[in-house]
């Protein structure tokens, strides 16, 4: 009998042993997936903020090179001087006032579809960071954590029309605000119930 019980005895520790190996493996893999998964969510939260901030300057350069008033009032000037400039070389060669005229508008016009030229090049840039932008969001979007997939489209949604500032800025806070949360350590069940207790 002694035998018997002693027997039972090292089933039911082996049987405990055992139950609670395999309930420490599961935890611990469970934690290793969920840090896998938060440092996912880190790297492609990072390829979007930086095609977000890529996508600013390249359209707070474009606005620079060609949209201010500076830059108006400078297209403006040359072209005024590509037309005198044009329009004294016809007359030099002989030419009437209206074909120094026409001369002129030709090399105004010319002048003009130039600037329009890399006017549209430095616009097509904006291209290329917008689609890093989207590359990067694609992931984003399938997270498990809904408020960062929200997010995610509020930004995308703001990156429509990079001249609203004010928009994207509070997009780009709001998904900030959003990674941060859900890749926050998570408090223990034991460590939540301190906390509880304790407020």
């Amino acid at each position: 009998m002694d035998k018997l019980i002693e027997l039972a005895s090292t089933l039911v520790s082996g049987a405990f042993i055992a139950v609670l190996a395999a309930w420490l493996t599961n935890r611990s893999r469970n934690r290793q997936e969920q840090q896998n998964e938060i440092g996912a969510l880190r790297v492609h939260a990072d390829a979007m903020t930086v095609a977000v901030m890529e996508l600013q300057g390249a359209a707070a350069a474009n606005r620079l090179l060609w949209e201010g008033p500076a830059e108006r009032g400078r297209a403006f000037l040359l072209t005024l001087l590509a037309f005198a400039g044009g329009a004294a070389r016809a007359r030099i060669a002989g030419g009437t006032d209206v074909q120094s005229g026409l001369v002129g508008f030709g090399q105004a016009a010319e002048l003009l579809s130039r600037e329009r030229v890399a006017s549209k090049q430095t616009l097509a840039a904006l291209r290329e960071p917008l689609a890093r932008a989207a590359t990067a969001a694609a992931p984003l979007m399938r997270s498990s954590d809904p408020a960062v997939a929200a997010a995610t489209e509020q930004l995308l949604n703001a990156l429509t029309d990079v001249e609203d500032t004010a928009r994207l800025e509070a997009a780009l806070g709001a998904f900030g605000r959003a990674v941060n949360t859900a890749t926050a350590p998570r408090l223990s069940w034991w460590a939540r119930r301190r906390a509880v207790s304790a407020g």
